[in-house]
Order: C-alpha cells, then structure tokens, then sequence
C-alpha cells in the first residue's frame, strides 16, 4: 500500500503526453522479447508505448489479423469503432482506420469524434446484427479500460457483440507476432486522411442511439417521479458526454460532478499502490465522488470505457462491487416479471458466495465462470442469463422485455438501476445490502494484489490441486480446490480453494503485471486473515517451486 493511496495526484505522476505518443509512432517492438509481442490478456491487448508493447506496429499488426479472421469468417457487415479517452487512444484508433480502410473494411466511426463507451459499441453491433443471417457486423474498441494513463488497449468484439473468446483472440494474436516478427510484411495501409475520406469510412451517431433505449432497461419514470437527485463523476472517461444527455432527455434531477477530459487524468485520487488509475469500485480512486456523497440521494461512476460501475451510498459510502451485485440481483430478478422464469444469474469464480445465497432463494440457476466477460455473451444473447456480473464492477443484465441488451459489461445500466432501487425500494442499495445480510450471512473480503512478472504470471496461471498439501484452510476442511470453473469447466487460470465459511482464489491480472488473490469469510475479519495469509503461503511456495524448477532446467530448455 502506497502511503499517497486516495490522495490527489502530484504533478510528478502525471505522464508527459507528448513523450508518450511520441513513443508510440517511433519506438519498434522487438518480437523476440515476450513483453512486446502481442498479448490478448482477459480482454484484449494491452501495454504502454514507454514499454514498447503498445505502439503503432501492435494496432497495426493487429488491425490487419483482425481483417484477415473477417475475412476467414466471411463477416463482411460494418465494423463499429470506437475510443475511450487514454491519450493512446486517439493514435491507435487512426492507425486502426488505414489499416481497416486499405483492406475495404466499412468502419462506423462515432459522429463528431465522440468518444464511446465499451456498451454503446456492444449495442451497435447486436442492434445491426438483429434478424440478420449473413452480413454480419463486429467492432473494436481501442481503450485499456481503468489502467493508468500511459496505457493503450485493443479490444475485438465479434458479431455476438461480446468480448472476442480465446479461441478468436488467440487466432488474431498469433496472426499479429507473425506480422511484427517480418517487419510488418503483409499489412495493407493507405495514409490517415485518405483513409477518412474513403467510400467505407461511415459516421454513427453512438450517443443518441444508445441514450435513446435506455429506458428499455430502466425505470426512468419511477426515478423521475421520485425526484431523485443524482450525482455522477464520469472519472474523464468516454461516457463523459452520454450523462448530461440521459439527465435531459429523461428529465432527471442528475448533477455531472466533472466534465473534464485531460489524458493525465490529473484530477484522480491515486490508487493503493501510488499509481493513477481510473477504477471506480476502489475507495482510494474514488475519494472526490465519496466526499460529496452527502450532496445526493445515491452516487456513481465509471470507468474510462464505462464498462464499469462504483456505486456511492448515503449509508456506506463507497459500496463494495461484490454487495452490489447481490443487491442488483436480488432487485432484478423480483421487479422484471417479463424475464423468463429460467433465466439465470452469471457469476465470475472470485465474485461473492453472498451471491450463490441470494440466487438460492430466487431459485435461480447459478453460472459461475472463469474471469473474464466473454464467458456470458452467449447466455446473455438467448436469456437464459438475465444478470452477469463480476467481481472488478463489471455487469449487464437483460431489458424490460427480457431481450439481450449488452453482451459486454456495462458501467452505466447498473449505476442508473441504483437510482431506480432507491427510488422504488425507498431505501439506497447499501441499506439494501445490511438486510440481505441480517438475512443470509455477513462475509467480508478482501484483495490483496501484488507485481508479479509475466514469467510469474505464467507460473500463477498453471497452479494445481496437487500444489495445496493442507487438507484444513484457516481451521476448517476444505470442501474442494478448484482449477475449472464449475459452470462451464474452463480453466480459471489460477485456483480456487473452497471450505466450509471462506474461500481464496489466486491468479494473476490478465490485463497488469500484477498477482491477485481473492478472499471472502462468513466467520469474520480474523478468519479472513487467516485465509489471506495461508493462501498467500501457497502462492509464494508455488512461485519458489516454480523459479528453483527454471533454475534447474538444462541451458538450452531455460
């Protein structure tokens, strides 16, 4: 923890935006070092342009692989395109279009230069594709979501409008180091303004079409007739124009904290460990929204994508992700009657136990996946999944009718149903939350996150059941250890290990150089440290093991 956690940033911290792009345009990746290849991580490609592994022969590369699986795939409909606000963004996202262009592709550019949020393509895409049997649309998004602003992200979303499986991801990675291994040999380019104005670069209008369904997911009367007063920090990101619509458009007393765009996101509180990073369900990011939650009668954010949501409360402040989503859930599934009475809830490996408990009492079908988004399009697309969500404040859910609305997350929806619930219920989701645990049980949580390198990360990513030797975790018998996901049997890239009242889950970040070991206890704080510290035992004893195992390899195989 960095003694400057939840404190504003220093002008030291903040990156120099012209080294950063000029980084992008003139430093060459070396293929042969593995931090700059290509590397599709939980949703996309990911790096900085100070690290060499996100620059303009990444997007370049990339944009021709995902050109060439089109192709391969016959998907020959439009390609909508769309940026978050990272200053990486911008360079990418023009680098992208000559490639697109020069390879005939029709791309949806957004009106204006709009930046757009990760669900306003996702809709885009399924909205074209409604109905339709051949002459399918997909789409881009050039955003490394809330990773701190020397990043630049490139995420694939193909017709199902969700995040790219690996079995497509993993195809257009090793398609992109072949690319950047012979010099970027085969990529079709033609320059950037006469990429604009080619006959297959088109304009659409992403802000109006998505603001103007959204009350096919919401209530918006019931949070209108109760005059709810809304405060809203868009934390810089691409929805920073989408708020002050929805305000006007649905007459709603909803204030927009901050409009301010600026790609050093100086305006942030910086986060546990000293970095600044847009990430609205952590409390030291979100010391500006938290310190006015007083002001409204509920409170939210989102990420620089929007695909994420921070709930803000009169009676807990910052609401952790994991209490929300059992507190949405549990709304959801008792207020939209037109749902299918099968439909059932999608759950990461590391999100809450509270929510198996509330699903338990709804009587729902629980699917609990590996991290990772894409894991639910299909579920959310035919309804047999009403509610997904996940651990980091990603969720979607389906609309009024019980049609798909999102396949990828969605940090505004959830925010506005938290001005729905306090309207409908009378009380604020955090009140919601304390009697859903009077009810089934208090756990709490915790995260604990550390660097790790990506020979490190590989290591996490390969644990085994045979790696836990303890039959008891934290005094109790451990029920099972876990390396699949029970819902689809997918490896988690990591463990889960299972008793009676707590749980851990390790493995690490697939978009940072960091570990992640999950935790939750219904036996309270000092049962969870226990957890915590046995489970940071076996990580460290599987990361000797597996360094003293390098070690000892012959030369030639190390």
């Amino acid at each position: 923890m960095s003694p400057l956690a939840g404190k504003p940033a220093s002008p030291a911290m903040l990156v120099n935006v012209p080294r950063l792009i000029t980084a992008y345009y003139t430093d060459v990746p070396d293929p042969s070092v593995s931090e700059q290849r290509v590397a599709f991580g939980t949703s996309g490609h990911r790096g900085s342009s100070f690290g060499r592994s996100f620059n303009e022969w990444h997007v370049l590369a990339i944009s021709q692989a995902i050109c060439d699986y089109r192709a391969k795939q016959g998907i020959n409909g439009p390609l909508f395109l769309g940026i978050d606000t990272h200053a990486l963004s911008i360079p990418a996202c023009a680098s992208a279009l000559e490639v697109l262009a020069a390879n005939g592709v029709d791309v949806m550019l957004a009106e204006n230069d709009e930046y757009t949020p990760t669900p306003a393509i996702s809709l885009a895409i399924l909205t074209y594709n409604r109905g339709r049997t051949a002459g399918f649309a997909d789409g881009i998004v050039v955003t490394p979501s809330h990773n701190p602003p020397d990043s630049g992200g490139f995420k694939y979303n193909p017709p199902n409008g969700g995040p790219a499986d690996t079995g497509v991801t993993g195809w257009i990675e090793a398609k992109a180091n072949e690319f950047l291994k012979s010099g970027l040999k085969g990529v079709k380019r033609m320059p950037f303004e006469k990429a604009l104005r080619a006959a297959t670069t088109h304009r659409y209008d992403y802000l109006n079409a998505y603001v103007s369904e959204l009350d096919q997911m919401i209530d918006m009367a019931a949070i209108r007739g109760e005059d709810i007063h809304i405060g809203v920090d868009p934390l810089g990101g691409a929805g920073v124009h989408y708020w002050g619509l929805i305000g006007e458009r649905y007459h709603l007393n909803l204030t927009v904290v901050s409009d301010e765009v600026d790609p050093t996101f100086r305006f942030m509180t910086v986060d546990w460990d000293g970095r600044i990073r847009m990430d609205p369900s952590s409390s030291y990011a979100m010391q500006r929204l938290i310190g006015l939650k007083n002001r409204y009668d509920i409170a939210f954010a989102c990420d620089t994508d929007h695909d994420r949501h921070g709930i803000v409360t009169h009676s807990e402040g910052l609401l952790p992700s994991n209490h929300y989503l059992a507190v949405a859930i549990d709304y959801l599934f008792q207020h939209r009657s037109k749902w299918s009475k099968d439909a059932g809830v999608g759950k990461t490996v590391v999100s809450s136990q509270m929510i198996d408990r509330v699903c338990a009492r709804l009587g729902r079908t629980l699917f609990e996946v590996p991290v990772g988004f894409k894991w639910f399009a299909d579920g959310l697309c035919n309804g047999s999944l009403g509610f997904c969500g996940e651990e980091s404040a990603g969720a979607s859910f389906l609309r009024l009718d019980g049609s798909v609305w999102t396949t990828d997350k969605d940090g505004l929806v959830p925010a506005l149903l938290a001005a729905e619930i306090t309207a409908r219920i009378g009380r604020d989701p955090g009140e919601i939350y304390r009697r859903l645990a009077r009810e089934l049980g208090d756990p709490v949580a915790d995260r604990v996150e550390a660097p790790a390198t990506p020979a490190q990360k590989k290591m996490l990513s390969e644990l085994s059941p045979q790696q836990v030797q303890c039959t008891d975790l934290a005094g109790e018998k451990i029920q099972s250890v876990l390396t699949k996901a029970p819902g689809n049997n997918a490896p988690i890239g990591g463990l889960k290990v299972i008793a009676d009242g707590g749980w851990f889950a390790a493995r690490p970040s697939g978009t940072e150089d960091i570990y992640k070991i999950y935790a939750e206890s219904f036996q309270g704080e000092d049962h969870l440290r226990r957890i915590v510290k046995e489970a940071q035992a076996i990580v460290d004893a599987a990361l000797a093991a597996g360094k003293n195992g390098q070690q000892s390899q012959p030369e030639e195989n190390a």
